[in-house]
């Protein structure tokens, strides 16, 4: 999906202004909390319950927010990660799995593709932990980095994170956001469930901003916490709005600070194809 930059001190100055380029967001990348917090999925009352002809917690987050991040990716193919289970064969702990159980190719045509693969992945995996999600946000930031050396250096990525609630590993993902700060990244959590989310707020930076153990603070604001059952019986409108409410600032305030020019979108795809 793409949309204009527009400044508004042009927009009144400048009777035939339309925008100061475009910009063009196509990777998005999912991330689903499978840690034993969440309860045995063979339990009615655990978030990644396995109901025959109703969607657990997880799916109703997940259909709900990718159908609006997935206008984000131009291709609509979504590479889709666990994290905090024991996975086969050898069943050792994981928090960078590929959903599909394919490392080479994590990737899932569309949201419905990522329902798919959680569906058939979630009753051969052991729910376990600890909640680490200071890895897949490092695994993200890593294709990010690559992207700035580049010679075009215009992808824009985006993590959408799904999880239950208390994470374990606070220092290390504040560490993780305060390096991704200086990425074309953001990180987008939506939290499931009645959990405390007062850490996913405090990673938020909206009360203040967040710094790294070593107090280094974040260049820019890249997260946005969504708790879900705030939305659960708004309107969809209402959701995109809280989901992206910080994301088009978000961008614009990366490529601000790189000194990074946006392309008309004939510019950009002529001298680069769309790629995962």
């Amino acid at each position: 999906v793409q949309w204009p930059c527009i400044n508004p001190k042009y927009k009144v100055k400048k009777k035939n202004y339309k925008n100061s380029g475009i910009v063009i967001l196509n990777q998005c990348k999912v991330a689903i909390d499978f840690t034993a917090s969440n309860g045995d999925p063979r339990n009615s009352c655990s978030l990644h319950y396995i109901h025959p002809y109703q969607p657990n917690e997880y799916l109703k987050a997940l259909v709900a927010v990718g159908e609006i991040c997935q206008d984000y990716d131009s291709d609509k193919m979504f590479p889709a990660f666990g994290f905090g289970a024991r996975i086969p064969p050898d069943y050792k702990v994981s928090h960078d799995f590929a959903v599909n159980f394919n490392e080479d190719n994590p990737e899932c045509a569309g949201i419905q593709g990522v329902v798919e693969a959680y569906q058939s992945c979630l009753p051969k995996l052991q729910l376990y932990g600890p909640t680490n999600i200071a890895p897949i946000i490092q695994k993200v930031a890593n294709s990010a980095s690559q992207e700035v050396h580049t010679k075009e250096a215009m992808q824009y990525f985006i993590l959408l994170i799904l999880t239950d609630g208390v994470i374990t590993d606070m220092a290390d993902t504040r560490e993780a956001i305060v390096q991704a700060s200086h990425l074309p990244m953001s990180v987008i959590i939506v939290g499931v469930g009645n959990a405390d989310f007062s850490d996913m707020q405090m990673l938020d930076g909206d009360d203040g901003i967040l710094r790294s153990p070593k107090g280094e603070p974040v260049l820019r604001d890249i997260v946005q916490f969504v708790p879900f059952r705030n939305f659960k019986h708004a309107s969809p409108a209402a959701l995109a709005k809280s989901v992206l409410a910080e994301v088009p600032n978000q961008v614009v305030d990366y490529y601000n600070s790189k000194g990074i020019k946006p392309k008309v979108p004939s510019e950009y795809q002529s001298s680069r194809p769309f790629g995962p």
